[in-house]
């Protein structure tokens, strides 16, 4: 008989893997629209871009496959399918990047900042939406300078490249807009945490 309180055949329970996702010190900064967090404004783009998105992606799917159906079947291509293709990709690209920096679901190593106390972790933060917020108005610029200057329109479907160029301007201004509201959070946290004291 065994001396263990549990039998030998019970399997050892597995560990929350949340507990290595989450960072409790990230909270404040993150848009939820399931736990209403976050500016309703942020909220509504966040569920507004995530629906685009799949829409994109489903008229990408159609629109490859009916090439591929067509190739194969009929022997025939429709020469549209690969400019619309393409143009679907470079939307879904920055509409998902700009969904995922609102959702906080951009690869980053915490393993530093989570362990850190919350006023330095929220330092840490400011520092890191302060220089994403520059590369941010960088891009704007760049963009601004794309897209005024940008006459020309694709080969088969005659759609205007600024509109494809549109794309990048407005995921960098959200991506602007949604750091500068997390600066002005950690800002907070930092004074609060420093009254505390």
């Amino acid at each position: 008989m065994s001396l263990s309180s549990t039998p030998p055949n019970t399997p050892t329970p597995i560990e929350d893997p949340s507990v290595y996702l989450d960072d409790p010190n990230r909270k404040l900064l993150e848009i939820d629209t399931d736990a209403r967090q976050g500016p309703a404004l942020f909220r509504w783009l966040t569920l507004g871009m995530e629906y685009l998105i799949g829409a994109i992606l489903v008229a990408l799917i159609v629109s490859v496959s009916c090439n591929v159906v067509g190739r194969a079947l009929f022997n025939y291509s429709l020469p549209w399918a690969d400019e619309l293709a393409r143009m679907l990709f470079i939307w879904l690209v920055f509409i998902g990047a700009a969904a995922a920096f609102s959702r906080y679901e951009h690869i980053a190593v915490d393993a530093l900042v989570r362990r850190l106390p919350l006023r330095l972790a929220h330092m840490l933060y400011l520092l890191q939406h302060l220089i994403i917020t520059g590369l941010m108005v960088v891009m704007i610029w760049g963009g601004y300078q794309v897209l005024s200057r940008s006459s020309g329109r694709s080969a088969i479907m005659d759609v205007p490249l600024s509109f494809i160029s549109l794309s990048l301007v407005l995921c960098v201004i959200f991506i602007a807009v949604v750091a500068v509201w997390r600066m002005w959070v950690s800002l907070n946290v930092i004074r609060h945490s420093e009254r505390e004291r």
